[in-house]
């Protein structure tokens, strides 16, 4: 048996600006817009819903439906998610309502669909696909979070302008803005795209939201259609430096409960664990330098989708058993990227898994070991850390160690608490 190393839990401090009434920055940030002088009654605007896990999106939605009722006007939801949701409308369907994005939550009508129209050609020569529903509407509220992508670099990166492009571009415009990407950089497409869904596809604007490190919403802007790229460029900004982040940007394991696409689109956070430019180790360009990854389970959000698994080196069974491959692979082969679903070397337990992990970290005592588990990508306000953190932890005044020393808490078939470390 592996000597495992002794653990304690820490909380981070960070900065947390946070919007106290969601629905009503909302309303106010639409009503500052203007928008009674371009939506008239009876108009249909389409708003569109994501896949991802975004702190407040029923409600932030909900607030978008009011208001433009109180206009008039007839809104409706559109799941804007590329391939997600096994590529189906109904699939789609089921991922926004699972965030309580429902008909009767929001107050209106889910139009999914993965039917989507050609609009035009872009400069590069290939199409620019945009869904049916929403196309047809008289106006379209774009409404996403920004944040750092996982996989792409560059001043713009996942927000507003990623979702006309693959969003709103259903399975059939991910497929083939993802090709693009091969041979033009993600900068050139999100940007030729952009322009063409904005002066053709009756964008009115775009709901901006922006996160704390605490997973809460920080901002949320309304942006007029011709400033999208210069805004998010700014916000995307804002999005890095309230970002979470590991409380330790080194370690030889790095144990992670839970991935998904409600956490990123590669199911665990690159930004935060590394591993952006070369999925199967940390670079100098990574901000997280970890040796090892381990995996424990999937969030019920992703519906199976395990997107991203392959960047971890261990996972368990359990997590191989729970994935839903057929949605996984067409999620992996839509974004070119089949390696994100290679199945990891994996064991039916933790210790298991602990002890062939621990002697792959190099000359390390597996008791010494430099070790951070945590429950997923977003949750990292509190966090367990092995006894070699514990030094610089009391010197840190962002850290306050929460607890003494203790052993892992492997139950007698030999796996950890999967709400050990819930906050």
């Amino acid at each position: 048996m592996t000597d495992y190393p002794r653990i304690f839990r820490v909380r981070q401090h960070f900065d947390t600006p946070r919007v106290d009434d969601v629905a009503a920055e909302v309303n106010n940030q639409l009503a500052a817009r203007g928008l009674d002088a371009t939506v008239k009654p009876g108009e249909r605007v389409a708003i569109t819903a994501g896949s991802r896990g975004i702190a407040n999106i029923e409600v932030i939605i909900k607030a978008a439906v009011g208001f433009f009722k109180g206009l008039g006007a007839e809104p409706f939801i559109v799941p804007a998610m590329g391939s997600h949701g096994g590529g189906t409308a109904e699939g789609q369907q089921k991922v926004i309502e699972s965030y309580g994005v429902t008909e009767a939550f929001c107050g209106c009508p889910i139009l999914a669909s993965m039917e989507t129209v050609e609009v035009c050609q872009t400069e590069q020569g290939f199409p620019v696909h945009f869904d049916r529903h929403a196309f047809e509407a008289d106006h379209v509220l774009v409404c996403n979070r920004i944040k750092p992508h996982t996989n792409f670099v560059g001043d713009i990166e996942s927000g507003l302008m990623k979702m006309m492009l693959i969003g709103l571009g259903k399975h059939a415009g991910a497929i083939l803005y993802h090709q693009a990407i091969i041979k033009y950089s993600f900068g050139q497409i999100v940007r030729s795209v952009a322009r063409e869904v904005i002066e053709k596809c009756r964008i009115v604007a775009g709901l901006a939201i922006v996160e704390n490190c605490e997973d809460e919403t920080a901002k949320i802007e309304v942006v007029a259609p011709g400033d999208f790229e210069s805004r998010e460029k700014e916000l995307l900004v804002l999005a890095k430096q309230w970002m979470p982040r590991l409380p330790f940007t080194d370690a030889d394991v790095l144990v992670i409960d839970e991935m998904g696409k409600n956490i990123a689109g590669t199911g665990m956070d690159t930004n935060v664990i590394g591993r952006k430019y070369s999925e199967s180790h940390s670079t100098d360009k990574d901000l997280a330098q970890i040796c090892r990854i381990v995996v424990r389970g999937l969030t019920a959000q992703t519906h199976g989708n395990a997107a991203g698994v392959g960047i971890a080196d261990f996972c368990k069974t359990s997590l191989v058993d729970q994935m839903d491959k057929e949605a996984t692979w067409v999620n992996c082969l839509t974004a070119v990227h089949p390696s994100g679903g290679r199945i990891p070397i994996h064991y039916p337990t933790d210790r298991e898994i602990l002890d062939r992990v621990l002697p792959t970290i190099g000359l390390t005592p597996p008791a010494d070991a430099r070790l951070q588990w945590i429950r997923n990508t977003l949750d990292l306000v509190e966090v367990e850390c092995s006894e070699a953190y514990l030094q610089e932890a009391e010197s840190r005044e962002d850290l306050e160690v929460l607890s003494e020393l203790r052993e892992l808490p492997l139950d007698d078939e030999g796996n950890l608490s999967s709400c050990h470390v819930t906050s």
